[in-house]
Formats: structure tokens, sequence, C-alpha cells
């Protein structure tokens, strides 16, 4: 495993320290304080994973599967449960390698979510990883409303060295999109990376826009391989799951990508956001620089989660 990505998982190990302490070392005074795996236990075990963000839809499921895990085993000590609930919380947060395809497929992506979560950042993280898998990448500066979004994308798409394409402040995000869908065709582009205005949730005008673009995306480029990104903070926990769900009554969300994961006690949102919608956590963040966004791996995130010492770290020392 690679220097980059061990240093990315000490990152997201300290940058967890705040969840972990809140929820394993509950679990952990659960697993020693009861004598029997009783109803009491779980409701326990179900009681920290909520209060921990974790989500009541997510809770039922890991503490349904544990149940069964447990009983399947014939397990009796509460002591025992623990690598029982960590697979659970891993089966419930893996994400299919098919997941990525639009890595290498021709691609148009766009990069949804509110103000302040780090969207445009992301778009450039993503830009600078793609354009290292050699792949030709073009970005679309469609947040037009915020004056520094463009110079922000700019600075990204230099940083990178990928194209972009702009339009004039507070111009049509719609045409801009309809310009880079038809420049990326044009120059064979394999990913399109789309980043847009902060669209508040509550505001009905700003989602009707979504819609408009995507529409000229259907028709510019039929058959392209269509990926709707939403990036959510992970620090406001719950409301980031709010977000998520008005987001997915007007977009086809097809991965989350999760920012803001150092220094939040609300890590467990992760699971919880991932276990509502139905979609998996592609990318998480947990800094400022390009390496401090990557895939997505259920293993290596309950590992950092429980500090439980897996391949990450074993090859680190």
């Amino acid at each position: 495993m690679s220097e980059e990505k061990l240093g990315f998982f000490g990152r997201l190990k300290a940058g967890l320290t705040k969840t972990r302490d809140s929820i394993v070392h509950g679990f952990d005074s659960v697993f020693s304080g009861f004598d029997a795996i009783d109803e009491e236990f779980y409701e326990e075990l179900e009681e920290i994973l909520i209060m921990g963000d974790t989500g009541m839809h997510a809770t039922e499921e890991i503490i349904e599967r544990l149940k069964e895990n447990v009983k399947a085993k014939h397990i009796k000590e509460p002591s025992a449960c623990k690598e029982l609930l960590i697979e659970s919380i891993k089966e419930q947060m893996s994400c299919e390698e098919s997941s990525y395809d639009f890595e290498h497929e021709q691609s148009v992506v766009l990069v949804i979510g509110v103000n302040g979560v780090g969207k445009t950042t992301t778009v450039g993280k993503l830009a600078g990883k793609l354009k290292n898998q050699n792949r030709k990448v073009l970005l679309a500066a469609a947040d037009t409303f915020r004056a520094a979004a463009v110079e922000q994308l700019e600075e990204w798409s230099h940083r990178a060295g990928v194209d972009i394409i702009t339009g004039a402040e507070g111009s049509d995000p719609a045409s801009v999109i309809f310009d880079a869908v038809n420049a990326a065709k044009a120059r064979n582009v394999d990913v399109l990376l789309c980043d847009t205005a902060g669209r508040l949730h509550n505001k009905k005008n700003l989602m009707e826009e979504l819609k408009k673009i995507n529409r000229i995306i259907d028709r510019e480029f039929p058959g392209v391989h269509r990926e709707n990104l939403i990036v959510l903070d992970a620090s406001t926990g719950q409301n980031a799951l709010n977000q998520a769900r008005e987001f997915s009554q007007v977009a086809d969300i097809t991965g989350i990508v999760l920012t803001k994961m150092d220094g939040t006690a609300k890590g467990g949102i992760a699971i919880a956001i991932s276990s509502e919608l139905s979609v998996p956590v592609k990318y998480i963040g947990v800094g400022e620089t390009i390496d401090d966004l990557q895939k997505f791996d259920s293993d290596q995130f309950v590992n950092a989660l429980f500090d439980v010492k897996g391949d990450e770290e074993a090859q680190d020392e």
C-alpha cells in the first residue's frame, strides 16, 4: 500500500478521535459491563450508535445483523461480540468496485451540495486524482453566483493541469454546462467535472435549475456515463443527512463525498447517510490537500474508528 494511503489512514484515525471517544468507549463499557447477551445489552449498543449519529435506520440494520451472527455462531459472552459488531458495521458500509466505473468510462460528473461543504475543492481534488490516472479531464465552473467560485476552480485547474470552461459572473449556469458538454465532446474528454452553485435545499428555483442542467446533459450527451456526487460536511451530523434527503428528491444521487472528517465527533454520520439513502460513500476527506481526499474504504474507516490495527497500520510500521 502506498505511503500516501498510509498517511491518509493516520490522518483519518486522528480525525476520528472525537467520534471514537463517543462511540467506541461506550461500546467497551457495555461489552465489559454485561454478563449476558440479552435485550438490555442490545438496547445499550443501539443507544450508543444512535447517540454517535449513526442514525436509526443504520443502527437497526447493524443490530439485527449482529443478533443473527450471535445466534448463528452460538456466542454467549458479551465480550465476544465486539468483532462481530465491527464486521457488521463494515458490511453496512461496503462500497462495490463498480461504484467507480465513472473513473474509467467517458463520464459527466455533477458535484452538488449546499454552500460551504467543500464542493469546489472536491472538484479540484478529483480532477487532480483523475489526471494522475492519465484521464483527460475538463472542468465546468457552473457556480456562477459565488464571486470567488470561478477563480477558486481556475486555481485548481492550473494546479491539476486540466482545462476549464467558465461563464461570466451571474450568467446562467445551464449555459456553462451546455458549453462544457459540447467542448467535452469536441475534445474527446474522458471525464467532465461540473461544479455547481450551493443549492439551498429549501430554494425551489435552485432545484429547478439543477433539473434544467440535468436535462441539458441528457439531451446534448446521450449515453454518457452519468454521476451525481453530493458533497456533505460530516461535522454537521444529522443536518448533512437532511441535506442528502432533500437533494435525493431532485437528483439521482449516485455517490456521497464526506468532507471535514477530521476533528468531528459525528463520524457516525458516514454510516447513517450511506444506509438511509442506499447510496455509497465514495470519497472521504480529512484535510485541504489533494492527498486528503481518498476513495472510501469501509475496512479502513471502521478500523480507524475502532482503533483496530488493520493492513493499513501494520504496513506503516
